[in-house]
């Protein structure tokens, strides 16, 4: 949970200023350290859990500092997006039934958040992007009111110096300029925390490194952004682009971008890591700080190094270093920040099981990673596993492992000697990785939603399907079920379509107005298609071609007669917004008594609806005779 009374930095002297303290902090955590002030002998767990909220027809919902302030409970706490809140887990001592408890108070709080949220028409979905999100929900309007969030969206926007670009490649494409950073609310994690000895962080750190790839691929559940399939992990690609301050230009420099997974091993004591982020990364937010570090540490005091931990909350490495204290004892830990949120809380617990047990079972060998593998290869895994989940192949000690055969046959048996190691409950070791090895020979979270999308699409809409999918998702956390034993999703047409973008059709046949017209005949000929826009260099309509149109045209024109699109093609269009209710583009249809209507966004030509679009979507059942006044 970030610090929320914080702002831009303004004057010279106020950044010189934060920027002083901030060196005092990296000053007085080498001391701890060296004086061995560090709380280094017990081990604490705890977690952040993100989620979303949909209303009644499971889109993204605003109504979260309504539902907040009902719940009014201090383990609540806000997110960037009106759709989103987390909750704070109790920190637990690593021994015993601590994952039991953890799972017990995070269902717990989950079902009050559920029961509140169900007074204002809304639901709680775990999921690491919720499908149903569109363009529409990142407006600023969607922003959670907060100091934090506007001084973060004004001052990344600084740095950037432009729009944020987003360039996201799968199975599909997602090209996109945005400005602001609410991108970053589509991303929902399962953010876990285990205290590290401060002799012992940086063997950690470097471990926490090396089984990212395989922890990931195991985990993988967003598949999907504003129904498109791209990475098993797509979080990890939105994340760094939503937040990428970098600048182009036509020379070459080596960048680090905020969001990042590293480029080398760790090395040096427990603050390296830290001061490798203050000399990377530009300090972008700050506070009013009145305590000088180093003097509390010369009076006996514990230092709480604020501005030391607010900037590492603006550097977003997966593997986080972080600085706490808890007790009225200073401690050092690892967060980790790349495993999603969903599919159900068992399956949560379960990764979390599985990365603490391999955090505390490291054998020897990999004490001195550097020795034992390449930086390349563990930071390779990572973005493969976050591509292509647990079908990657990933390299480790220097031989190719598929997922499944790493986590089984290598990575399992280490996770269940540390949890011992740590007096775990045998029932506990068992069941939970359990929960692993099956997600290993069978299915993640994200295939499960690859495979029930594109079965889905294939008889309805995308945004039916979307709607569908999420409906789903919900059932089967409500039912307690694991991801490995969801059921298909049935086939049925969802009542929730209301707006002109959640029915309009995307995939579009354009042409520009220079082309031959012959061009737009015959492209309407070999797709079958009744309407084409017609679109400017930019993207821009401006005028439409169809089939009628063409046909008069066709009559009356001569063999040897050539013609350009600009010649014949209807300039005085009628459109609409992505935002339009439907039934306003039904009356507008009829009105003018024509069978289409391009859509526009910005200026911009984004999609189309027809007739057939309309009657075809769940927003046409029952409305034919209506639909059959339209040409």
């Amino acid at each position: 949970m970030g610090e929320h009374k914080v702002k831009r930095i303004g004057k010279q002297e106020e950044r010189m200023a934060f920027i002083q303290h901030l060196l005092n902090d990296v000053q007085a955590l080498e001391q701890l350290v060296k004086k061995g002030l560090i709380e280094d002998d017990v081990v604490r767990i705890g977690a952040e859990q993100e989620f979303c909220l949909v209303t009644k027809d499971w889109r993204p919902s605003k109504k979260a500092m309504e539902i907040l302030k009902d719940i009014d409970e201090p383990h609540f706490t806000t997110e960037l997006a009106r759709y989103n809140l987390e909750i704070n887990l109790d920190p637990l001592v690593l021994e015993k039934d601590c994952f039991r408890k953890m799972m017990s108070q995070l269902k717990s709080l989950l079902t009050l958040a559920s029961e509140i949220a169900d007074r204002h028409d809304t639901r709680v979905v775990l999921t690491g992007i919720l499908p149903t999100i569109s363009k529409k929900e990142l407006h600023k309007d969607f922003m959670t009111p907060s100091p934090r969030y506007d001084a973060l969206n004004e001052v990344m926007r600084q740095f950037r110096g432009s729009d944020f670009s987003l360039h996201l490649k799968g199975v599909d494409e997602l090209s996109v300029t945005h400005d602001s950073v609410l991108f970053e609310a589509c991303n929902t994690s399962f953010q876990m925390h285990l205290q590290i000895p401060s002799h012992d962080f940086i063997k950690s750190y470097n471990w926490a490194q090396a089984i990212a790839g395989p922890v990931m691929g195991i985990c993988c559940n967003s598949p999907l952004l504003m129904g498109r399939e791209l990475w098993y992990e797509t979080r990890i690609a939105l994340f760094q682009q939503s937040l990428d301050t970098r600048s182009s230009s036509y020379a070459i420099k080596d960048q680090q971008p905020r969001v990042a997974f590293g480029t080398r091993w760790a090395t040096g004591s427990a603050t390296a890591v830290f001061k490798e982020d203050i000399a990377l990364h530009e300090v972008a937010l700050s506070k009013p700080i009145q305590a000088n570090a180093l003097d509390e540490i010369k009076k006996g005091k514990i230092p709480k190094l604020d501005a030391l931990k607010l900037h590492n909350g603006t550097v977003y490495r997966w593997n986080r270093p972080c600085y706490g204290i808890g007790g009225g004892k200073p401690h050092l830990r690892i967060e980790n920040r790349y495993i999603p949120s969903g599919p159900s809380v068992v399956d949560e617990i379960a990764n979390f099981v599985f990365w603490v047990g391999l955090m505390v079972g490291r054998p020897s060998e990999f004490d001195d990673m550097p020795g034992c593998m390449d930086f390349r290869d563990a930071k390779s895994n990572f973005i493969k596993a976050a591509r292509t989940g647990k079908e990657s192949v990933l390299i480790w000690k220097n031989k190719c492992y598929s997922v499944r055969k790493l986590v089984i046959e290598e990575l399992l048996p280490i996770a269940r000697e540390g949890l011992r190691k740590k007096e775990v409950e045998e029932e506990d070791i068992d069941f939970f990785l359990k929960v692993i090895e099956d997600r290993a020979n069978g299915t993640t979270g994200a295939r499960w939603q690859i495979d029930n999308y594109r079965k889905l699409t294939t008889g309805m809409k995308r945004d039916d399907a979307l709607v569908m999918l999420t409906k789903n998702i919900n059932d089967n956390q409500q039912n307690g079920k694991v991801v490995n034993d969801w059921p298909e999703v049935p086939i049925i047409k969802p009542d929730t379509a209301t707006l002109v973008g959640h029915i309009m059709s995307t995939a579009l046949f354009t042409v520009h107005e220079e082309d031959l017209s012959d061009l737009a005949t015959s492209i309407m000929n070999w797709r079958n298609i009744h309407h084409m826009p017609v679109v400017g260099r930019s993207g821009e309509l401006v005028g439409l071609l169809t089939w009628t149109h063409m046909e008069k045209y066709r009559s009356k024109k001569s063999d040897k007669e050539v013609s350009r699109v600009a010649d014949i093609m209807v300039k005085k269009v009628y459109y609409v917004g992505t935002t339009t209710p439907i039934n306003e583009a039904v009356e507008l249809m009829k009105e003018h008594q024509i069978g289409c209507l391009p859509v526009v966004s910005e200026g911009i030509l984004v999609g189309i609806i027809s007739k057939n679009d309309i009657v075809s979507s769940s927003y046409g059942q029952g409305i034919q005779q209506s639909t059959e006044e339209i040409h």
